[in-house]
């Protein structure tokens, strides 16, 4: 008994002792705070700047911009990115008498050390009236600026220019071309044309060609360069009114006839102002593009691989929200990186993600969230190394900047 009594008080005891025991905190898992991958670079652009174009050299990027000094005085500027850093900023030129629009803005490209950009001169007091004036500087030497693109003379509107480096250190350029138009504004006559032509280091043009005598009239051309030659991109005009996204190939010295890359049907009556974007790695081609058939607004991505014979069927990037003006970036034959805008309750956001061939996204990556409106632009994207940089147009209480960015490939 005097076992059984003494096991029976060890056992309360034990339960006692148990009961009132300090319960142990419980251990939480901290939340996992997801990684910031868009990383903000101090841009060396002034307020009152907009219109940026981004061009990947062998060591960096360039990017220029229009800074308008006042409502009669505008300046063009570029600045080099080295060593990850924008450097100070140099202006090509100014004018008093420029174009200066949200959808066609000037572009720069480098080929062998020889820089290549264009400003857009009005020609009359009509609105859409306009030439192409191209400004030239090899090595170290001074700026040749204001030369002729084209020599028709009409009082017409050029512009929508897509320029790449070519041949040694010349360069490849493609424009709309209004010369058959009427000219003054966009109830044309005539029909808007695409041209194409090289431009050699002293600024002489050769190869002046034709490639389309009727297109949309104000959607931003594209063009890239395979092993096969330059192709070029942009939205077509049938006489139906169908505005799809075509292309034209240079074979054997020879452009062929413009086809369609698919055929999405947009009958639209007016232009849509938003044109394609496309890249190639020697006959790997990919383009991206926007279209909004029965008013359903999509971003559309297409490869091919055979620079650009024929093409696969497309990759559905956005829809419903989706605004366009994209961009995009071949990473190599399977792989792109695509950039475009989306509204979001009345404001937009410049959404990025990568995307492979069979179909397989990335997770998207907002880089900026912006304002709707056409003053924000076109934003620009372009590779350098191992990093995907971004500049765009921010727009605050009526005052404008160039914001830039970069995203490190690993964070796609």
């Amino acid at each position: 008994m005097k076992v059984i009594k003494c096991a029976v008080l060890v056992s309360a005891i034990t339960l006692f002792l148990a009961c009132n025991e300090v319960p142990k905190k419980k251990e939480i898992a901290a939340p996992e705070v997801e990684k910031e991958v868009v990383n903000q670079l101090e841009s060396p652009v002034e307020t009152g700047s907009s219109l940026p174009s981004l061009f990947s050299t062998d060591d960096g990027a360039l990017l220029s911009w229009v800074h308008e000094i006042n409502d009669s005085l505008a300046e063009l500027k570029y600045a080099r990115l080295s060593d990850g850093q924008w450097q100070k900023p140099e202006t090509i030129l100014e004018g008093s008498d420029w174009f200066i629009n949200w959808a066609d803005f000037p572009t720069i490209s480098e080929n062998n050390g020889n820089l290549l950009t264009h400003i857009l001169k009005k020609s009359s007091k009509e609105t859409f009236s306009y030439d192409i004036e191209m400004n030239l500087k090899s090595d170290d030497a001074t700026w040749r600026t204001n030369l002729p693109l084209h020599t028709d003379d009409t009082k017409t509107e050029h512009g929508f220019v897509t320029m790449l480096p070519f041949k040694e250190d010349s360069f490849f350029i493609t424009w709309l071309d209004g010369r058959n138009t009427g000219g003054g504004g966009h109830g044309h006559e005539g029909e808007m044309n695409i041209r194409a032509a090289e431009v050699a280091a002293d600024g002489a043009v050769s190869n002046d060609m034709l490639l389309d005598d009727k297109t949309c009239s104000c959607c931003q051309t594209t063009a890239a360069i395979t092993d096969n030659g330059p192709v070029v991109l942009y939205r077509d005009r049938t006489d139906a009114e169908i505005r799809d996204i075509v292309i034209t190939r240079l074979v054997n010295g020879k452009w062929t006839e413009p086809k369609f890359i698919f055929n999405d049907g947009w009958e639209i009556k007016g232009c849509p102002v938003n044109g394609p974007k496309a890249d190639a790695i020697n006959n790997d081609l990919a383009v991206a593009w926007f279209t909004a058939v029965n008013n359903e607004p999509k971003v559309k991505l297409v490869f091919s691989s055979d620079g650009g014979e024929k093409f696969e069927a497309p990759i559905l990037i956005s829809e419903t929200n989706a605004m366009g003006r994209v961009d995009l970036i071949l990473l190599d034959r399977e792989n792109v990186i695509v950039s475009w805008m989306e509204t979001i309750d009345k404001e937009a956001q410049v959404k990025v993600v990568k995307v492979n061939k069979s179909g397989k996204f990335s997770k998207e990556i907002v880089v900026a969230s912006l304002g709707a409106s056409r003053k924000t632009g076109f934003p620009q994207m372009t590779l350098v190394k191992d990093k995907v940089y971004f500049a765009w147009t921010d727009v605050v209480e009526d005052t404008s900047t160039i914001k830039t960015a970069f995203i490190n490939l690993e964070d796609f």
